[in-house]
């Protein structure tokens, strides 16, 4: 495997392939259907209507990248009630992929108006525990390994609440949760500074997360939402310390200008994505090659992108961005380190990041018989014009509206 044109050695070539075949991203059911904002939504013509769709279009993506195995479905959304779980699991696999985490909803009914495990009212605590165990029972039926609730807990207002009995509430309430996890189980917790909460929120940074999942037991750990931070905060530390501590669980990969925008992942700031997979890479070499067990997720509103085209997307560029952080050389990286050549420390990073790893990703494809632009191939197959076409006869059928226009 040559590759002069992209000035990729063969060793660094084989580095690439290599890298892509431990690297697997989940895609969420949710990032299929109509999604909007606190405004509104924009309907899409080839949208998901329900989960069998999204079942389809997660299938598509992972025959088209090859790197998606699984698909990160939310229990209030995709398991109403009467809904069979072996049934879920049958057609996930018809489709080509397997269920993966399993995200309860804890903060869209109109009782978690002050929180789910957060919340004063002891009744709503009891009835958020409950919704999360059916939850970890869902998960074992359907052999999912990764529970990912998402708390939006708060206040709004400064002496709403008390700060520190929230924070026991929390504690009390993990604890409990881990206790019902089978062994194989990992609880992922989440954080998010601010939104719905704009005072406080009771997991609001990845120390929080940490202390808590710490608490809970040696089955939880800290999941990273990209977007789920300050403008001026450095990711890529944050992925270090967890890395270092073994609490990193995962990723819910999307991109920000201001804060969680949800906007595709690399379109805002790609070089930071690929300095948080050189921590990734640069942890395993110190390992001597062992990666930890990270769950890659996607997490991202496609309001205005077509939302297959979208989710391709971003898969394609994470790929090329995991790639390019594979090519950094660990070994010389220490070298210019302990020299403290800062300038000689840099530029492998920046080499890394600028080289052309097209050639590489395209061989990696062809092996696996797989389209050398997954993107391209999508366009050009039909799929997305058919959805649309079988899902607005559908939805006139079931009688449901949308807006008229889809430009």
């Amino acid at each position: 495997m040559t590759m002069h044109s992209t000035g990729l050695t063969n060793e660094n070539g084989e580095r690439v392939v290599a890298a892509l075949d431990q690297f697997q991203i989940e895609t969420p059911s949710w990032g299929y259907a109509d999604t909007g904002t606190r405004f509104g939504k924009f309907y899409q013509p080839a949208a998901a209507i329900d989960l069998g769709d999204k079942l389809a279009d997660a299938g598509e993506v992972h025959r088209l990248t090859g790197c998606c195995p699984s698909v990160a479905v939310h229990v209030l959304w995709d398991f109403p009630a009467g809904s069979d779980p072996a049934e879920v699991v049958r057609l996930a696999g018809q489709h080509g992929v397997s269920i993966g985490s399993v995200n309860p909803n804890v903060f869209q009914d109109q009782q978690y108006k002050f929180g789910s495990f957060g919340n004063p009212n002891e009744d709503v605590r009891i009835v958020a525990m409950k919704h999360c165990r059916d939850s970890v029972e869902l998960a074992r039926q359907i052999g999912s390994r990764h529970i990912s609730p998402w708390f939006a807990d708060g206040t709004n207002y400064p002496g709403q609440d008390s700060i520190r009995a929230r924070k026991r509430r929390f504690e009390e309430g993990l604890k409990q949760l881990h206790e019902c996890l089978a062994d194989d189980q990992i609880l992922l917790v989440e954080y998010k500074p601010f939104e719905p909460a704009f005072y406080q929120t009771d997991i609001a940074d990845w120390g929080m997360a940490c202390l808590l999942a710490k608490s809970a037991g040696p089955q939880a750990r800290v999941l990273v939402d990209t977007g789920h931070h300050y403008l001026a905060q450095n990711i890529e530390q944050i992925v270090a310390w967890l890395l270092d501590e073994g609490m990193l669980g995962g990723f819910h990969f999307n991109d920000r200008r201001y804060a969680d925008d949800d906007l595709t992942i690399g379109s805002i700031d790609p070089y930071q994505v690929f300095r948080i997979f050189h921590e990734i890479h640069g942890y395993a070499f110190d390992q001597g090659g062992t990666y930890p067990e990270i769950a890659y997720m996607v997490d991202q509103s496609h309001n205005l992108k077509p939302k297959l085209e979208a989710m391709v997307q971003t898969v394609v560029v994470a790929q090329e961005l995991y790639a390019k952080a594979a090519l950094v050389n660990h070994a010389a990286l220490a070298v210019h380190q302990s020299l403290g050549d800062i300038v000689g420390a840099e530029r492998l990073l920046q080499r890394a990041f600028n080289t052309d790893v097209t050639e590489a990703l395209v061989t990696w494809r062809r092996q696996r018989g797989l389209p050398d632009d997954p993107l391209d191939a999508l366009r050009e197959s039909g799929y997305i014009e058919k959805a649309a076409n079988d899902r607005t006869e559908r939805r006139e059928q079931l009688g449901i509206v949308q807006s008229s226009s889809y430009a």
